[in-house]
């Protein structure tokens, strides 16, 4: 082999090399970019938490069995199976509060919403299926752990195919409550809240989507610092109209998740 020719294909190799090592590094950047996305979010309670229920969940409300309702909630009434969380409401009193006209089912989660200086964003979601008769009241809530308020209410029906997304306190003091109408609520579907601190202050931002679908923003005013409840409900009559189903009503959920993120 002559040596001009041996010179072009050393050449010739060492190009080919350098233009693979460069390809090679630009084709792995987007895969770099997703991972230090997905690493931002740090999952407090896992979306597979109802397959380990004990671990995660508490029965019944914080403060006890009974809410803005005419249901006593009851262990027996909730169910875990394949990942779903059902919750069931049937006709039934207590001698005890004649105002009891069903018993039904209710947890909280053992991991808390905190919205703070080294934790400022937070994101909570979960895929519901849902009554929305007269007289059936679902709901997916925060709700002040030490005191009230503060609240967020990110899925609320009452007794029609609105859904509720709810702010208290607002920035004057006042409810900010905007309904959307939901297709078939009685099929699955997402509701998210992403509460974000607003720069130093207390406040925060609270962003209500559902579906993929960003329906409303509110403020929420002191709730920095608060430690927040996560509750699952499915409470009966109250303000969802009175009287309510004379037969079995249930309400199922699957895939809630608590992440947060120490940047905005």
């Amino acid at each position: 082999m002559k040596k001009s020719n041996l010179i072009v294909i050393v050449f010739l190799a060492v190009m080919t090399g350098v233009s693979c090592r460069k390809a090679t590094a630009d084709n792995s950047a987007p895969e770099q970019q997703t991972a230090t996305t997905e690493l931002s979010w740090v999952t407090m309670l896992p979306t597979t938490s109802f397959s380990a229920y004990s671990t995660y969940w508490n029965n019944f409300y914080p403060w006890g069995i009974d809410h803005n309702g005419s249901a006593r909630m009851r262990t027996q009434n909730i169910a875990t199976s394949g990942g779903v969380l059902t919750m069931t409401a049937y006709p039934g009193t207590v001698s005890d509060k004649p105002a009891i006209h069903y018993f039904s089912g209710t947890c909280y989660a053992k991991q808390q919403v905190t919205v703070s200086a080294s934790w400022p964003k937070w994101r909570v979601s979960g895929e519901f299926q849902c009554p929305s008769v007269k007289g059936t009241w679902p709901a997916f809530w925060l709700n002040g752990a030490n005191q009230w308020p503060p609240e967020s209410d990110i899925m609320e029906f009452k007794g029609s195919t609105t859904n509720w997304t709810n702010t208290y306190k607002n920035e004057n003091g006042q409810w900010s409550s905007v309904g959307t109408v939901i297709s078939g609520p009685a099929n699955w579907h997402t509701y998210t809240a992403y509460l974000t601190r607003i720069g130093t202050t207390s406040n925060v931002s609270i962003e209500y989507w559902i579906d993929g679908t960003k329906v409303s923003t509110q403020t929420g005013q002191n709730f920095v610092n608060e430690p927040l409840n996560l509750i699952i409900d499915l409470q009966m009559e109250g303000s969802s109209g009175t009287p309510g189903p004379t037969g079995n009503t249930v309400m199922k959920a699957r895939n809630v998740t608590i992440q947060r993120s120490a940047t905005l």
